[in-house]
């Protein structure tokens, strides 16, 4: 997998569900085709934002499948596949279909929470399985544990070409930015946090794998392609300073209750979510649906029409 596949705005595709919980697959495949027809650069199959701990087994099978199929060739996809068994993720990746997916995101063990030994044995055995490289994603806030910049950067180095890039969702800037400083050659840093990326980017990170962009995708799109070519980019640095209300909002109350009613707002999917999640409180939505209204006003040529 060339670095450049996963360089600037990937998405983390969510899971729409009808009103009886079942996937939604019409809905899925127009926000796929919404997406890319809005310049998402690739997207990203069951991670965190899709529910994917509350789908099946058999229902990731499908979703993968589908979503390999409605985006035929058109961007790069990577398939999140993690847990905080090692044995039954190197079991599932071993008996998965990875055909059309160039990547795997893997989410640092949960519930857990190991040791850095720990979590760098159980990547290096993802690592030695997997036919496909790995994403490492930190995301301490959902995990209960962080993933030093050290241990990243001891996996990156003892597995060029296996272990190509990481997610970082730390919030941790400092730490970020050792990884960047110190990286190998082909190791790839993306933001995890979208009111985060352009700062990130400006410190050398190559693009976010994106939560807002599953509604707001041109939008994104544009910071992001613009601050790649040019961090100090005053389009990219208005449209950061724009978007940080509507983050807030949207992860007042978790993701990806907050997208949910994003999508349900710009009229790309129901507000339904799988227990143990549930719809954001009446007034959390308020506030989304007013962050997109000014966002709708401030750069109506590169976000989605208003829904009638």
């Amino acid at each position: 997998m060339a670095s450049t596949e996963l360089r600037g705005l990937g998405i983390a595709l969510a899971t729409p569900f009808r009103d009886d919980f079942s996937v939604d697959y019409q809905a899925l495949g127009e926000i796929i085709d919404y997406q890319i027809a809005s310049g998402a650069h690739y997207l990203v199959s069951l991670a965190t934002t899709s529910e994917a701990v509350t789908l099946t087994l058999p229902e990731r099978h499908e979703v993968a499948a589908f979503v390999r199929s409605r985006v035929a060739s058109r961007v790069p996809l990577v398939i999140g596949m993690s847990g905080n068994c090692t044995a039954e993720v190197v079991s599932h990746i071993q008996g998965a279909d990875l055909a059309g997916y160039c990547a795997i995101l893997s989410v640092v063990p949960y519930y857990n929470k190991p040791s850095q030994e720990g979590i760098y044995r159980h990547f290096k055995a993802i690592a030695e399985a997997s036919p496909l490289p790995i994403i490492l994603y930190n995301v301490p806030s959902r995990t209960g544990v962080n993933m030093t910049a050290d241990t990243t950067l001891r996996l990156a180095r003892e597995f060029p070409g296996k272990i190509t890039a990481i997610k970082e969702a730390s919030g941790n800037v400092d730490q970020i930015a050792d990884i960047i400083a110190r990286k190998p050659e082909g190791f790839t840093v993306l933001s995890g946090d979208d009111g985060l990326t352009l700062r990130l980017i400006s410190l050398g990170a190559e693009g976010v794998i994106s939560v807002l962009g599953n509604g707001l995708t041109r939008l994104c799109s544009t910071m992001v392609s613009e601050a790649l070519i040019n961090p100090a980019s005053p389009r990219a640095a208005a449209i950061d300073q724009a978007i940080q209300p509507m983050c807030a909002a949207l992860f007042a109350e978790g993701n990806p209750s907050g997208l949910k009613s994003l999508l349900c707002n710009l009229g790309l999917s129901a507000d339904v979510l799988r227990l143990p999640l549930v719809p954001v409180s009446p007034a959390t939505s308020t506030s989304i649906a007013r962050q997109t209204t000014v966002l709708r006003t401030l750069f109506p040529d590169l976000m989605p029409p208003a829904r009638h």
